[in-house]
């Protein structure tokens, strides 16, 4: 299970050997914590969306650099 499945699916079971294994991967204490931000943040937007019956696809604001 990847880093970013285990935080989502478990996060209880995040261990210190996970943390390990992205630092082997090369990523930096700031970069690890910025990737479980933005995991954090979708699975809560995702939650939220859910728990209300939201289509987030519909109530998002379309991408100015679509309309090119």
């Amino acid at each position: 299970m990847t880093y970013a499945e285990r935080l989502t699916r478990a996060p209880w079971e995040i261990r210190r050997g996970d943390l390990d294994d992205l630092r082997a991967a090369g990523l930096a204490d700031e970069q690890m914590s910025d990737a479980a931000q933005v995991i954090a943040y979708f699975n809560y937007i995702n939650r939220i969306a859910d728990g209300l019956g939201v289509d987030l696809e519909d109530s998002m604001p379309p991408d100015p650099r679509d309309a090119g």
